[in-house]
């Protein structure tokens, strides 16, 4: 999540949150040799077959037998590149936060060198492509562009223009696109030294690039025409790239259907919108919203691309695009000549309700149409997120939104709106966040990757959000924080979603008391969610997280929780972790938690891994390939000699477990200590039918 001079990586990243840091170490090494050294480190299955293999499909790089119900349904089928034929090189898996495999879906991927292809079955007829790829930084930063080629059964070329002027960010928080920068905060504690960085005489040094990350993007390609199942799409990175290597990470292919037109309507062709994207366009979109809202009309904007570079305010509106395969609205990040009241710096294209303290706005409608921003480096005092605002009784649905730093940031109170059917891709923070009183509210069937930070969240700062859901949606490589985020609120659903391959400092999913937020009070259901390699390493705390997080770090949480129904696979690390934060671990205390009917299918550690007072209840929780030990129960480190301070509750049909016997018993028994900080970890197999 992103905030006004904090994040959730200000704790984590910027400031001790354990007890104690220590050191590990993280191959800090020359951009160029960041991306070759990951892309040489294996060779796949050179391609040349007279017929083209059969497509391997996934979802979130997993057999989608294995999610079936869970996570967007989505117009496209997903293929990746390790699974293709190529000529290029394996990126061999690896989940070590700040090398380019951990940042790839599934954790692997296609690296090509300029000659080198990799291609693609088509499993379904299609029209249109999106390709996930890395390129390299540039040595000074700021990016570069190569060419793709893309052919389909050896005919005509098209080529893609990738870009990495939105990848590559370095150091601490809040990062820089520097990859020769120290320290942007001397004093901070880094892990890397093993040490507090103001203790030491001198200041301890670093290599740089320090800490890579954010190495991938996306772009999409309308073919030109239908292909047809069987066909088979080919990229090639050209001789005489730019680029010394070309990651590919994955094709997603679909078949769009016609443009969406309404005829009666304000078209913003009509109040002089410029549809090749040569002129800024916003005067003409504020034209036709005004002309819309006085004669009870819709806003229509036809195929094309238009320059948009602030923010358009829209109230009691709807606006329509023909599709965001169609409809683009593109925009540069503009920089103010003074800050505005809330600290933005800059400008960009947004789509935004009017604030919440003049009233918000109500019954927007904003559907069919893709936003691309400009945003390059995170400032998280600047307004520059793809929706914002207040919007009540109102949707969002159909978008296609990147490059923005937050997709939809909505600043309560505000009630009633409905975000669905979206792809939100390619942000510098969050994909999504109801922040501050967002009520009655429903996120759902959308997909989001590759964000800043965490990928959908609820926080609920200063004034609680109540009776949300957020359900369907797929979270993959959110490249800081968690996947899905509930800080505080009352009364919220998380159920039937679909979360993958965060990389470091947060899970998949984490029920948080932190960043100043309201305590939770009611229910909270994490209901029918499925996590894969989940369950991450915490750089600072030197320890694995759970592909589920409970934190209290600021209050007690001891609403009702209900985890019912969720599927934690191949964690890295342990499926489930209770924590409270080393400074107040005798303050607060995480009670009237419930666990039933879970699958747990593969654990680098534990099942459970308990640091914190308080207590569970588990029942039907079953359990195989558990590395270690099923319960790592340190309770709060008091070690008394009535024992642990977290009570697990066996309520019957906790089965399975791995080499240690039974995940559950006996640790079950009353304030049973079973504390290995840092239990040794076994890697688990792939995931499998049940």
């Amino acid at each position: 999540m992103t905030r006004n001079g904090s994040t959730s990586a200000s704790t984590a990243a910027g400031r001790p949150p354990g007890r104690v840091a220590v050191s590990m170490i993280v191959a800090l090494m020359t951009t160029a040799a960041l991306t070759v050294a990951g892309a040489g480190s294996a060779t796949a299955a050179v391609g040349g077959a007279a017929s083209a293999p059969p497509p391997v499909v996934t979802r979130a790089a997993l057999d989608p037998s294995l999610v079936a119900g869970r996570g967007a349904a989505v117009a496209f089928s997903e293929q990746e590149a390790e699974n293709a034929t190529t000529t290029g090189s394996l990126v061999a898996a690896d989940r070590t936060a700040y090398t380019l495999a951990a940042e790839a879906s599934g954790r692997s991927a296609v690296s090509l060198t300029p000659g080198q292809y990799v291609e693609f079955t088509l499993p379904k007829a299609a029209n249109a492509i999106t390709v996930r790829y890395s390129l390299p930084d540039s040595a000074t930063g700021g990016g570069i562009t190569a060419p793709l080629a893309v052919t389909v059964n050896g005919g005509a070329k098209r080529t893609m223009t990738l870009t990495s002027q939105y990848s590559w960010l370095y150091n601490q928080y809040p990062f820089t696109n520097d990859p020769q920068a120290g320290l942007l905060h001397p004093d901070w504690w880094i892990t890397e030294c093993a040490c507090v960085p103001s203790a030491t005489t001198p200041t301890p040094t670093i290599s740089t690039p320090f800490r890579p990350m954010h190495f991938f993007d996306e772009q999409r390609l309308l073919l030109g025409k239908t292909w047809k199942a069987g066909d088979v799409v080919r990229l090639t990175a050209p001789a005489g790239s730019a680029a010394s290597v070309t990651v590919i990470d994955l094709l997603d292919s679909e078949k769009v259907g016609l443009p969406h037109v309404r005829l009666v309507a304000a078209n913003v062709l009509l109040f002089g919108a410029d549809p090749l994207g040569k002129k800024d366009s916003a005067a003409a979109f504020d034209k036709a919203i005004a002309f819309a809202k006085k004669h009870r009309l819709k806003v229509y904007v036809p195929p094309g691309v238009y320059q948009v570079n602030r923010h358009i305010i829209v109230d009691d509106v709807t606006i329509e695009g023909a599709g965001n395969w169609y409809t683009t609205i593109r925009g540069k990040e503009v920089a103010l000549s003074t800050p505005t009241p809330d600290g933005s710096v800059h400008t960009g294209v947004g789509f935004y309700g009017k604030d919440a303290s003049v009233g918000g706005s109500r019954n927007v409608h904003l559907s069919g149409f893709a936003i691309q921003g400009d945003v390059r480096e995170r400032i998280d005092t600047d307004q520059v997120n793809g929706i914002g605002g207040a919007l009540s009784d109102s949707s969002i649905d159909g978008l296609y939104i990147q490059h923005t730093k937050v997709g939809i940031w909505l600043d309560g109170p505000m009630n009633n709106v409905s975000i669905t059917d979206n792809v939100i891709v390619d942000q510098i923070a969050d994909g999504l966040n109801f922040h501050t009183g967002v009520t009655n509210s429903t996120v759902a069937n959308n997909f989001v990757r590759n964000t800043g930070d965490d990928g959908l969240a609820m926080w609920s700062e200063k004034v609680g959000n109540a009776g949300n859901t957020f359900d369907h949606n797929t979270v993959q490589t959110p490249t800081l924080a968690n996947g899905i985020a509930i800080y505080g609120g009352t009364d919220n659903t998380v159920s039937n979603n679909l979360i993958a391959d965060p990389i470091r400092e947060g899970s998949a999913i984490q029920i948080g008391s932190r960043f100043g937020a309201e305590a939770f009070t009611g229910h909270l259901w994490i209901t029918d969610n499925t996590t894969v390699r989940a369950g991450t390493y915490e750089l600072n705390w030197n320890i694995g997280l759970g592909a589920i997080w409970i934190y209290a770090l600021e209050k007690n949480i001891d609403a009702d929780i209900q985890v019912v129904g969720d599927h934690f696979l191949d964690n890295t690390y342990n499926a489930i972790m209770v924590v409270a934060d080393w400074p107040v671990k005798d303050l607060y205390s995480v009670t009237n938690l419930h666990f039933a009917d879970i699958r747990v299918d593969g654990t680098g550690t534990s099942v459970l891994s308990a640091r914190a007072m308080g207590s569970a209840t588990f029942e039907n929780v079953d359990a195989r390939n558990v590395g270690a030990v099923g319960v790592n129960n340190c309770g709060s480190f008091n070690f008394t000699p009535a024992g642990s301070e977290f009570s697990l509750v066996d309520l019957g049909g906790n089965d399975g477990g791995g080499t240690t016997g039974p995940w559950l018993a006996p640790w079950e028994l009353p304030n049973t200590i079973t504390c290995d900080d840092r239990p040794p970890v076994v890697v688990p197999p792939a995931p499998s039918a049940w």
